[in-house]
């Protein structure tokens, strides 16, 4: 009995295995780079515009809009989400019911959570995660930073470590930072807050 239900289930995998190959293939056949097909899971809808680049490991569910130019790192997940033309994904990047512009750059290591909408000209840089924010063109958070319910106008610079302290222990707040305001290393945001336009911020505060 155990013998025969290895079975059933090895067939079941080696069908879903080569459902998962045929995906593949098709994407390749219409022109998208795909570093291994072994090695690429599409488990919703994929659709890709020119130039297209997929290394290995990446998992893709929901429905996922890649468009022209755009290069996906080794063992990043999309779901349910958009990405911009000329942007690239780090490694070990999650994107979720997130949508990010033009010619920006995230990870590696990047989370980017639902409700997030990046514009385009962003840097997102290694463990950064971003929950329910909206980030205009030309921002940088790069390094170790977290940014939820936030709304970032252009040219924003976060350095690292900054976080924004959205809940008060009973509801959420909103944090909102003016175009070209720098916020230095270590800051903790209090929410509700406004940063006015092109405010320095010092480390540590």
């Amino acid at each position: 009995m155990e013998q025969n239900r290895f079975s059933e289930v090895k067939l079941i995998a080696e069908r879903a295995r080569e459902q998962l190959l045929e995906k593949a293939y098709q994407l390749m056949a219409a022109g998208v780079v795909v570093y291994d097909p072994h090695r690429l899971d599409i488990r919703g809808d994929l659709s890709c515009g020119k130039g297209v680049e997929i290394d290995i490991n990446v998992i893709i569910e929901g429905c996922v809009v890649l468009e022209d130019d755009v290069k996906i790192g080794a063992s990043s997940i999309l779901k349910d989400c958009r990405i911009g033309r000329g942007t690239v994904i780090n490694p070990f990047s999650l994107i979720e019911n997130a949508s990010v512009g033009n010619n920006c750059h995230v990870g590696p290591y990047g989370r980017l959570r639902p409700g997030t909408n990046i514009k385009n000209d962003v840097q997102i840089g290694n463990f950064v995660e971003i929950k329910n924010s909206n980030i205009s063109s030309k921002s940088r958070i790069n390094h170790l930073a977290f940014v939820g319910d936030a709304d970032l106008a252009e040219q924003v610079t976060l350095g690292a470590g900054v976080i924004t302290c959205n809940h008060d222990g009973i509801g959420v707040n909103r944090t909102k930072i003016e175009m070209g305001a720098y916020v230095g290393s270590g800051c903790n945001l209090v929410a509700p807050l406004t940063i006015n336009t092109n405010s320095t911020i010092a480390s540590g505060s």
